[in-house]
C-alpha cells in the first residue's frame, strides 16, 4: 500500500506556541526519535527543539520517562490512525477491514520506526502517568473491533485477538528491521505480506486434533 503523504508525523502536529508549550515538547520528541532514534531523546534537546528554557520541561513532565510516556500516547494515537485508513481502503468486509488493520499495523511501523520502537520498547509503568483511553478509537480496541466477527462461540475473544496480535506484530518487526531479506524496506508490497496474512483465514478455527 503506497504511503499516503497526509499520515506523515509533520502533518499531525499541533502548532508549536508557548501557550501550548507541553504539545510543543511532545512534538518536538517526536522529531528527535524519528531523526536520530530513541537514544537521542533528552529533556535538554526538547526544549532546545521547542525553543524554550531547558528547565521548561520539568513544568509539564516528570523527568525523562514522563516525556517518553506523553510520546508514546500520541504515537498510540497516530498508530490508530494508520490502521483505520488502511481498514477503511481495504474494503467492506469483515476479512477485508481485519487484513486492514494488519497492513496499517505494518506501515506505521515502516513509516514510523522509532514511534514503534517507542510504543513497545517503553517499559509499561511509564505510561502510568499518561494513561491511554481505551475508547473506539485506540490501537488495541481497533483490533479487538476488528478481531470480533471471527470469535467463536463459547470461546474468550483474546485468544482470537492475541492470535492476530502476535501473527502481526512479529511480522512487522521482523520485516521493517529487514529480517525478510529487505534490508531496506518503504512499503508493505516489499515483503511477503499477503503470503503471512493467508494465515487468518484460519484465525479463529479449531486445531487440527
Amino acid at each position: 500500500m503506497p504511503h499516503n503523504s497526509h499520515m506523515t508525523v509533520k502533518s499531525l502536529k499541533k502548532s508549536h506556541h508557548h501557550g501550548d508549550l507541553r504539545n510543543a515538547l511532545i512534538n518536538a520528541g517526536i522529531e528527535i526519535l524519528e531523526e536520530d532514534g530513541l537514544d537521542a531523546l533528552t529533556l535538554r534537546k526538547c526544549a532546545a527543539r521547542a525553543g524554550v528554557s531547558h528547565a521548561a520541561p520539568a513544568h509539564h513532565f516528570d523527568g525523562l520517562p514522563g516525556l517518553k510516556g506523553a510520546i508514546a500516547s500520541e504515537a498510540f494515537g497516530i498508530f490508530s490512525r494508520h490502521m483505520l485508513e488502511a481498514a477503511r481502503s481495504e474494503g467492506d468486509s469483515a476479512n477485508a477491514r481485519l487484513r486492514g488493520i494488519c497492513r496499517g499495523y505494518v506501515q506505521f511501523g515502516l513509516s514510523h520506526r522509532a514511534l514503534l520502537d517507542t510504543i513497545f520498547g517503553i517499559d509499561m509503568t511509564e505510561l502510568e502517568r499518561e494513561p491511554i483511553e481505551h475508547d473506539d478509537s485506540s490501537a488495541y480496541q481497533i483490533l479487538r473491533d476488528a478481531c470480533a466477527p471471527f470469535v467463536p462461540a463459547g470461546t474468550q475473544p483474546e485468544v482470537v485477538e492475541f492470535q492476530v496480535w502476535s501473527l502481526i506484530h512479529g511480522y512487522t518487526m521482523l520485516f521493517v528491521r529487514g529480517h525478510f531479506g529487505c534490508t531496506a524496506p518503504s512499503d508493505v508490497a516489499d515483503g511477503p505480506f499477503d503470503q503471512v496474512m493467508a494465515l487468518l483465514d484460519r484465525i479463529g478455527t479449531a486445531p487440527k486434533p
